[in-house]
């Protein structure tokens, strides 16, 4: 099957339900003057490009939590310069006006893959719509401020693969007037960014936004001092010309002692806080002419209102980060303040509101907070603020040894349980699977997922 692009014809695979195409470039490679700069449109190329193999992914180094697979959700580093590409599957190229989802991977910033098992579209494709997955640059290449470089290049691409969808999409079956951007962690992180970023109008109808949300953001100062220490390390100027020399590797191996503990500097704001509790060095950057003001406080005055919302979480989201390591079973009460005190400035407080020191284990309370410190109180606040019509939901189907942790609605929202096995267990419920992918598709196509618009529904 052969679609025509803006930039030349491309050959995807017949699937059961449709045809996929894998690997198209949505903007020019980031390699030479381009690193560190703006996206710009792919060169066109001639002949039929052959897209039936996923395409590389953004540089970054595969991180593993111990006795967990998350490769469902993550996938594996693929090397190679023209890794800006997005997916695409659609139930029929030569239909018309099917309702269009694009999805944006979480990882940290710093890793994952729109092309992981996990995010396959074959669900989305089965209902009648279309979905679209793509990579973006992550870690230093995509979030780092550089001298004479352009700022929130990972939102820059996103917004370029949005471009590429309104000009290309009609092409592969769907409406470029009814697109639903969607993003997990990370990628619900820069959805929320971009539904608060004056760049994004026009670009999608509707918005998903799965355990993320528009708080998790920096000033230039911290990330200016994240710069400091990797320029530093690296024995360069924080220059754009100065990175620019220097390899892949050499910029992994930076963002891999920065990752380390003690490796980075104090990212705590002027409250004393840390935005991304730890997570993260890497966010998006507010003062620039993607997020001109606060998003938070951009979506609080209007900025996205015509846009239809969902937004949500899981019941025990930190469970990923702290359940398979062991450390919540032996976590004492003073251990339990010590590691909130990096980033919270009242940690004893906080943790004395949630139970701590009133008989409940120091894990059982920890990751409790946790889950709202760092995502449920940030969605309800987005949902609260949000001036359009919104919805808001809570995955609380537990897995038998992840519980309802981060990232476990992931399978569910695509309908990929097979593919992700390792993170869901024998035997989770198909049925759970194709309701919630239903609610999705629903929601692309019509603005409501089936759900009440005034209380918060429970999944699973």
């Amino acid at each position: 099957m052969i679609v025509r692009t803006t930039a030349g014809e491309v050959r995807g695979e017949p699937i059961a339900t449709g045809v996929r195409f894998r690997g198209i470039p949505y903007t020019a490679a980031p390699e030479g003057e381009l690193r560190f700069a703006a996206p710009v449109p792919p060169p066109a190329w001639d002949g039929v490009r052959d897209t039936r193999e996923a395409g590389p992914t953004a540089p970054q180094r595969h991180r593993e939590i111990p006795g967990l697979d998350l490769s469902p959700l993550v996938g594996s580093p693929r090397p190679g310069p023209d890794y800006l590409t997005v997916d695409v599957w659609t139930p029929d190229p030569a239909a018309e006006g099917l309702p269009v989802l694009v999805f944006v991977h979480g990882g940290a910033f710093i890793g994952g893959t729109g092309s992981a098992p996990a995010y396959d579209g074959t669900a989305f494709t089965r209902g009648g719509a279309v979905l679209v997955t793509l990579q973006y640059r992550l870690g230093v290449d995509g979030f780092l401020p550089l001298e004479g470089g352009a700022t929130n290049l990972g939102l820059r691409d996103q917004l370029a693969a949005l471009r590429w969808v309104q000009e290309n999409i009609a092409a592969f079956g769907g409406d470029p007037a009814n697109v639903t951007l969607f993003g997990e962690s990370a990628g619900a992180i820069s959805v929320a960014c971009l539904l608060g970023s004056p760049l994004s109008a026009g670009l999608f109808r509707r918005a998903i936004v799965q355990s993320g949300h528009p708080n998790m953001v920096r000033g230039r100062a911290e990330l200016e001092r994240v710069t400091r220490v990797v320029a530093d390390r690296l024995g360069v100027e924080p220059t754009a010309d100065a990175f620019r020399k220097l390899s892949t590797e050499q910029l992994l191996d930076a963002q891999d002692a920065l990752l380390k503990p003690g490796g980075g500097p104090d990212l705590r704001d002027d409250d004393g806080r840390d935005r991304s509790f730890g997570l993260s060095p890497f966010l998006p950057l507010v003062g620039d002419d993607v997020l001109p003001n606060h998003p938070a406080e951009a979506i609080r005055n209007g900025a996205g209102a015509g846009v239809d919302l969902i937004a949500g979480t899981c019941r025990e989201e930190m469970l990923l980060y702290f359940g398979p390591t062991g450390l919540l079973d032996v976590l004492t009460d003073e251990q339990a303040v010590a590691m909130l005190s990096a980033s919270h400035p009242d940690a004893a407080g906080v943790l004395k509101g949630y139970g701590l020191g009133d008989g409940r284990k120091a894990g059982e309370v920890f990751v409790e907070a946790m889950t709202d410190l760092v995502f449920r109180d940030g969605v309800k606040e987005l949902v609260e603020n949000h001036q359009g019509r919104s919805f808001r939901y809570e995955f609380d189907w537990r897995a038998p040894e992840l519980g309802a942790c981060h990232g476990m609605e992931l399978p569910f929202v695509f309908d990929s349980l097979e593919a992700s096995a390792g993170l869901v267990g024998d035997h989770p419920p198909a049925e759970l699977a194709r309701e919630v992918n239903a609610a999705w598709t629903r929601f692309a196509a019509t603005g409501d997922p089936g759900w009440a618009a005034d209380e918060t529904t429970h999944l699973g």
